[in-house]
């Protein structure tokens, strides 16, 4: 029994015979096998690939969100808080500067602290405000004291500008308001062309400092064009014009016969009338704008000469309308055009009042001529006596021989004398058949008693308040 203790065993001694080292013969001297049942499986590329690739965008996108915010809180921050401006200030943005200029131009200008808080705050307004367009406009601003970057962009961005006007009255030619608008030194750029007349609607117009004339131009042509159309739409279908482009030229006439409101149905009635009997309008004003076209002024009386003289806005000389507007109308006239009076009346002419009076027949218009005159006379007179008043506080005038200052006044006293002796005969002769409206011979109104001593054969003319 000892002797099989004493048996070496072959099995062990086989295992560590080629151990070379203690600390060899305590490790295996290779890994296990792995357990039955279960293959050998490498893991795939693909998806490790997909998995670092996963990884490293969240990553990144952690990153960027943690960047984002810090940025936002601290643009927001900078976005609310109190600008550094002490006292309210008006700041000019041009036409057509950018984002990031007009940000370099409020720094500069000490509205804003810092032009890249202002570019992002505008940035992330248009991405995740309420206005996603919020264009900044050019104009000229008047920015609030301690204003914040919120307010600075919202003002820019709503155009709150401030604006200028220009008002343009009814009764001006195109070239008139051209020159007009020429004259407003808060306007920029030239007038490319003037207007057609009578496209251009009167009114007061608002806009800011360096808006374009030409651009206020096209803004009174759509006016116009608007007004038009609606007030077209409710004329009276007897009414004997066939166009808005009729409507426009006759409410231009009845626009220069008269500045009163509440006449303008009549005069409109006036010439509709003598339309339908086929007598000539007779208008002073057609006269006028064929001799100076836009130019508005004549400068001085109408002659006879003037009235003979053929053209194609006389209306002593061509029946029915001229063949366009003689100034721009507006609404006021062209409504008393589309509605006008209920009244039997062929001639007006001035009252003495500012008005006109009105008449049915040729009879009753001179009676009103006769009266004018007289009115006229009066002034005349009047006009003659405080002239030739003596002034008590001054020294007295030594008599002299006439220099030719005294020749040239007596002379014209001369002139003005034989030109009331032609009135005189002139109304002893009564008016021309058919005689304008307003102007009981046949002569144009005047604006001044001396624009008859034009022609020693021309009678003193009737005036009517018109406008110029």
């Amino acid at each position: 029994m000892s002797q099989q203790r004493r048996r070496p065993d072959g099995n062990k001694t086989a295992r560590t015979a080629g151990a070379r080292s203690p600390a060899e013969r305590l490790e295996p001297g290779r890994a296990p096998r792995r357990p039955r049942g279960l293959d050998a499986r490498e893991p795939s590329r693909v998806v490790s690939t997909i998995v670092r690739i996963i990884s490293g965008v969240l990553t990144v996108s952690l990153i960027g969100m943690l960047l984002v915010g810090g940025m936002s809180f601290t643009i927001y921050n900078q976005y609310e808080s109190p600008g550094p401006l002490d006292a309210p200030r008006v700041v000019v943005i041009p036409k057509g500067e950018g984002r990031i200029a007009i940000a370099e131009r409020l720094e500069k200008d000490g509205i804003i602290s810092n032009r890249w808080t202002f570019v992002g705050g505008h940035l992330m307004q248009n991405f995740f405000g309420q206005r996603k367009n919020g264009e900044l406009k050019a104009g000229e601003y008047e920015i609030k004291e301690h204003a914040s970057i919120r307010e600075v962009i919202d003002t820019l961005s709503e155009g709150k500008s401030i604006l200028y006007k220009a008002t343009l009255p009814e009764g001006l030619t195109s070239e008139q308001i051209v020159e007009r608008l020429k004259a407003e030194p808060s306007l920029s750029g030239e007038v490319t062309h003037v207007p057609p007349e009578g496209s251009l609607l009167p009114d007061t117009y608002y806009f800011s400092k360096g808006t374009p004339r030409q651009e206020l131009l096209e803004r009174m042509q759509a006016e116009m064009g608007k007004a038009l159309s609606a007030l077209w739409e409710s004329r009276d279908p007897s009414l004997p014009i066939k166009s808005a482009e009729d409507l426009v030229t006759f409410a231009s006439i009845v626009e220069k016969e008269t500045g009163r409101a509440d006449e303008r149905d009549r005069v409109a009635a006036v010439f509709y009338n003598r339309l339908r009997k086929g007598m000539r309008l007779q208008s002073d004003p057609t006269i006028v704008y064929g001799i100076v076209g836009g130019q508005g002024a004549l400068g001085r009386g109408i002659t006879k000469f003037d009235i003979e003289t053929k053209s194609p806005y006389n209306t002593y000389q061509i029946s029915g309308l001229p063949p366009g507007p003689i100034c721009n109308p507006g609404k006021s006239a062209m409504q008393a055009a589309l509605h006008p009076a209920q009244t039997s009346d062929l001639y007006f002419v001035a009252d003495g009042t500012g008005g006109h009076a009105f008449s049915e027949n040729l009879k009753d218009h001179n009676t009103a001529v006769q009266k004018w005159r007289e009115v006229e006379k009066q002034r005349a007179k009047q006009a003659d006596g405080t002239d030739s008043k003596p002034d008590d506080n001054s020294a007295p005038i030594p008599q002299a021989k006439p220099d030719a200052a005294a020749k040239d006044q007596a002379r014209k006293g001369k002139t003005l004398q034989q030109a009331r002796k032609n009135a005189k005969a002139a109304q002893n002769q009564g008016p021309a058949g058919g005689a304008a409206a307003g102007s009981g011979d046949g002569a144009a109104a005047s604006d001044q008693a001396s624009g008859a001593t034009d022609s020693a054969d021309v009678p003193l003319p009737v005036k009517k308040p018109k406008k110029q």
